[in-house]
């Protein structure tokens, strides 16, 4: 059932905003409306992204729920779903009444604005220090594999896909953890992200280019 201020709006503007039939009262009325696109752009400042991050974070161990099983329920990689709570990647409109549900988020008004700013176009970033050990050795030694592989990777892709590099947009990560022969922990990052190939740059197809744009300025 639909807020009784919501009813006021045309059908075609609900069928573009989140679905509040699958909202619990309480949180109905946390969610605002957002159509899913075009996504408008995060302004926020620095100060007070670090401090949305934090509330959403207070909110997960607040719950004592994982990023997996967060993940589970979104139907979201691990990864990216961090991402989310990072305020690095965009909440779909239809999966923040689900989150309000997960993270417990209740119907105070700083909760509305963390939502509204989670289904923004986020300003992907982040901080150099992060790569410097021994700031943050985890990511430091990460950096430090890819560095050191990146040359042989490159050759087993291009004997494997041909000229061309992995996409980091059509792109799934996801971080699973597995026993060893020896009975030991060992952590799996998987990166699965989409060939793009190298085009071959043709004359012909520039002069097409050139001869449109002129067709265009007489």
């Amino acid at each position: 059932m639909f807020p009784a201020k919501l009813r006021r709006f045309n059908r075609s503007v609900l069928r573009s905003t989140i679905p509040y039939q699958h909202c619990s009262r309480s949180h109905a009325s946390t969610v605002k409306q957002f159509t899913a696109k075009p996504l408008s752009p995060s302004i926020i400042s620095e100060e007070k992204r670090r401090q949305y991050i934090q509330q959403i974070w207070l909110a997960k161990e607040a719950k004592e729920i994982t990023i997996d099983e967060i993940a589970k329920k979104l139907g979201y990689t691990n990864v990216y779903t961090a991402q989310i709570l990072n305020l690095q990647a965009p909440l779909n409109p239809e999966k923040a009444c689900e989150l309000c549900e997960i993270l417990g988020f209740t119907i105070d008004p700083i909760y509305s604005e963390i939502l509204e700013e989670m289904q923004k176009a986020p300003k992907r970033r982040f901080d150099q220090q992060i790569l410097q050990e021994p700031n943050v050795l985890f990511t430091y030694r990460l950096l430090e594999a890819v560095q050191h592989n990146a040359e042989s990777l490159k050759q087993v892709v291009n004997e494997k896909f041909g000229d061309g590099i992995m996409s980091a947009i059509d792109f799934h990560l996801n971080v699973s953890k597995i026993k060893g022969a020896q009975g030991e922990d060992r952590v799996v990052i998987t990166f699965d992200g989409k060939f793009l190939p190298f085009i071959e740059q043709k004359i012909d197809n520039q002069r097409t280019v050139d001869q449109e744009n002129a067709q265009k300025n007489q």
